[in-house]
């Protein structure tokens, strides 16, 4: 493994940036390395369910994704796929990626830490693996720490409501059938309720919330299915949460009452070109949100209704004792888009996510090396404990749904 090169100011070096002091971040499928001004990112050599970088040939093309798909909410801040190579002299770094012509220029750092030249790669040995390399946004203004410090108003509120609209407006519409993404629903429960519902971890009343809680879901199918065939599904972000939101330190500029909220035809305006910063100053970027860490590793898990990515971002924000903030970013973004579902399709979407998340936190204990053990069993409880809230009013329908039908069936029958 490179990880002692790439963190050394020698690769750095190799691209033309300053890097005396090099950060190192680990995460369960990836490596980090940061600079003060920016970072690399060195994919895992895993194999699951849902993701495959086994290979430097898929992780080469989940690379090249992750840079494609983060231009449309996080411009100027992916800057290139790099190319690690075994050199003569030892491991070398090369930019792979040529520029988008619409791409920013100018670096967030000083002159200094420019971004590299990019071309093609030329001819020379194939690369051991591939990294993306990207500015590195100021830590205390993403959206997470601004939460937790109490630290955003209305005004940001409305600035990511109004940049996230712009976004769904114009995203393609998925081609996927409604069957397949109701099947892929249903194979995400089930794989939920395997998890979560193993003896291990102790909780002995888990099997009948569980049950509660497949059952409305599967119930209310119905009206995911409506969604659909509204068209409302999309090439969405697919990880939609706090801490992947980056706010300017300043006061977002606020968007006119007269503007006009987005379209979804094809002549949709999508959102404003965010151009690169001359300094690393948070400050200095433009008064509008970014988004970064688009899902890039399969795409049927972008394919997403906005509302979806809404709910989610909602319970996240409720899981960082902020819960307006989420509200007040979903009913803005129901103005703007025009469409406005009803409570029982965002409690299903809401407690969807929150069994989801409740079983990616408890993998992290089926690690090899379980990082903050102590951590994810009573996350893991407490997302549980907001799926079976949240679907409690459907099943209270549900259940006098079905009570009222056993009534008039009991009355119509006559007697035996």
């Amino acid at each position: 493994m490179p990880i002692a090169f790439l963190q050394s100011p020698e690769a750095w070096r190799q691209l033309g940036l300053g890097g005396r002091r090099v950060e190192t971040v680990q995460t369960r499928r990836s490596w980090v390395f940061l600079t003060q001004d920016h970072a690399l990112k060195l994919k895992k050599s895993v194999k699951e369910r849902l993701i495959d970088f086994s290979t430097p040939a898929l992780r080469e093309q989940a690379c090249r994704e992750e840079l494609r798909l983060n231009q449309r909410l996080a411009p100027g801040v992916y800057l290139a796929v790099v190319a690690l190579r075994r050199g003569p002299c030892g491991w070398v770094l090369e930019p792979a990626t040529a520029p988008r012509p619409d791409s920013p220029s100018r670096a967030l750092g000083a002159a200094t830490s420019a971004a590299p030249a990019q071309r093609e790669a030329g001819p020379g040995p194939a690369a051991a693996d591939w990294l993306v390399l990207m500015r590195r946004l100021p830590a205390d203004r993403m959206l997470d720490r601004l939460l937790a410090a109490r630290a955003v108003d209305r005004a940001h509120a409305d600035a990511l409501a109004e940049r996230l609209a712009a976004f769904w407006a114009t995203a393609p519409r998925t081609s996927e059938s409604a069957r397949t993404l109701l099947d892929r629903a249903e194979e995400e429960l089930q794989s939920s309720i395997a998890l979560v519902g193993q003896a291990r971890w102790g909780w002995p009343d888990v099997g009948p919330v569980l049950a509660r809680c497949a059952r409305t879901l599967r119930a209310g199918r119905s009206m995911i299915a409506h969604r659909i065939a509204q068209g409302r599904i999309v090439e969405g972000h697919g990880d939609l949460r706090p801490e992947h939101v980056f706010l300017p330190r300043l006061p977002p500029r606020r968007t006119s009452a007269a503007s006009p909220a987005p379209t979804t035809g094809k002549d949709a305006p999508g959102p404003a070109p965010c151009p690169a910063p001359e300094n690393g100053n948070a400050a200095a970027w433009p008064g509008q949100p970014l988004v970064i860490d688009a899902l890039e590793f399969n795409p049927a898990l972008r394919a997403v209704d906005p509302f979806d990515e809404l709910a989610y971002f909602t319970l996240e924000c409720r899981q960082l004792g902020a819960p307006a903030f989420g509200l007040r970013v979903m009913a803005r973004c129901q103005r703007l888009l025009d469409d406005a579902p009803s409570h029982r399709l965002l409690r299903m979407y809401t407690a969807q996510r929150a069994l989801l998340r409740a079983r990616q936190a408890l993998s992290h204990l089926l690690d090899p090396t379980v990082r903050d053990p102590q951590r994810w069993q009573p996350l893991a409880a407490w997302y549980l404990r907001c799926a079976d809230a949240a679907l409690q009013p459907l099943q209270a329908t549900e259940l006098g749904r079905r009570t009222r039908f056993a009534a008039t069936h009991q009355a119509t029958a006559g007697p035996a």
